[in-house]
């Protein structure tokens, strides 16, 4: 049986937590290791989500987890919410999707721009995970640029009828729900984007499977088709209106990525400090040789940065001054360096680094689907050239 993972902690950022922030990590990260990890790696192979935790997930109370108590939520605070993430993506990336989509992309825009009814509806029902849901903004032209969005979403005298497509959307075929963004105006007019709670047995709702991944394997994504889809006024959410809204979402969720990344990193660079220990090779352990030292020694480095750098940001977004420019950053350079992080892991195990019993070329090729969603890694380049000059190179 391999050893509990002790965690990465060279700066002592543990002391830096509150006690329930610790207790928080150390719960999930228990579960992670007794639940999670001896699975993974079958359920990665065969390209199905482990399922079966999600009961287990939901009674930790790991949807919505920093949404209030009232709604049957956890109410924990952001640094909180980030360490969750933070251990559920050292398990694996599509694993931390399902509960970042659920929390933030779904719980998170019925609580920001739901009605009243609403939440008290569909929150408890999605922190008990009754109710899996999806969030459906990205379409197959529209990738960085969702203003294009062409799904549209047309008023009638019983509610509205959608019309469109949605491409990549996690969880798309096991959901319950989804949030659907569309145009309730002319194409051209951005400013009518508004959210729809809709349900995906509802007439002319349909999601499909993304077959040929080598990415995210044991993560649901689909594509999701709406053909004269009919819901009741209801299913708007009143307080949603133009990109700004789906974007505050993306924001929310690309803070929980930040924290993520890092759990991947430090669980290849724990799987690369234990191989270099024992592995022999000329005489002695290969984490003798300078050439792997140096491996490891960056790893760390990084891995330590971006602790800091999360852990300062989840600050930030308690008192509520985080920016989404700051998050940018974050999700930029935090998956980033996981990836490199994991290559370098990966390459560091020789051949053995291929294999699904370690770690590492799973979370490498995971992370390369992490770095190019939730805004791809040159779009937050931008973000920050934007803030930085003033200037919008996007067009």
């Amino acid at each position: 049986m391999a050893p509990k993972f002790q965690g990465v902690d060279f700066y002592e950022v543990d002391g830096l937590l509150a006690e329930e922030e610790r207790a928080v990590r150390d719960t999930v990260r228990a579960w992670v290791d007794d639940n999670l990890i001896p699975v993974i790696g079958e359920h990665y192979i065969a390209g199905e989500f482990p399922k079966h935790l999600v009961p287990q997930m939901a009674e930790l109370g790991l949807f919505g987890a920093n949404l209030p108590e009232e709604y049957g939520c956890a109410g924990l605070d952001h640094v909180a919410y980030g360490l969750i993430m933070q251990e559920l993506e050292r398990g694996d990336s599509g694993v931390r999707s399902f509960a970042s989509v659920q929390g933030a992309l779904v719980m998170y825009p019925v609580y920001a721009f739901g009605s009243e009814e609403q939440k008290r509806h569909w929150l408890p029902k999605m922190a008990s995970g009754e109710v899996i849901g999806c969030f459906g903004l990205t379409e197959p032209d529209y990738g960085s640029n969702p203003a294009g969005m062409i799904t549209v979403a047309k008023e009638t005298a019983d509610g509205w009828v959608l019309n469109g497509a949605k491409m990549w959307i996690t969880n798309g075929s096991t959901a319950h729900v989804a949030i659907v963004w569309a145009k309730t105006g002319t194409l051209e007019d951005v400013e009518s984007i508004r959210g729809f709670i809709v349900p995906t047995n509802t007439k002319g709702f349909s999601a499909k499977d993304q077959k040929g991944k080598l990415s995210l394997r044991a993560s649901d994504t689909s594509e999701l088709v709406l053909q004269d889809v009919c819901v009741p006024k209801a299913a708007l959410l009143p307080k949603s209106g133009g990109l700004k809204s789906p974007l505050l979402c993306l924001t929310q969720a690309r803070y929980g990525i930040a924290w993520g990344a890092v759990g991947a990193a430090m669980a290849c660079y724990d799987e690369a400090v234990s191989y270099a220990k024992n592995r022999v090779m000329f005489g002695k352990p290969i984490g003798g040789y300078q050439l792997q030292q140096a491996r490891l020694a960056e790893m760390l480095t990084e891995i330590t940065k971006a602790q800091l750098l999360c852990l300062q940001l989840g600050r930030l977004k308690d008192q509520g001054k985080a920016t989404p420019q700051q998050v940018s950053l974050a999700k930029r350079n935090n998956v980033n360096m996981a990836t490199e992080v994991a290559r370098e892991a990966r390459r560091l195990l020789g051949a053995n680094g291929i294999l699904a019993e370690y770690q590492a070329m799973r979370h490498l090729a995971n992370l390369e689907s992490v770095y190019t969603y939730e805004g791809t890694h040159d779009v937050h380049t931008l973000i920050l050239g934007q803030e930085i000059t003033g200037l919008n190179a996007f067009n």
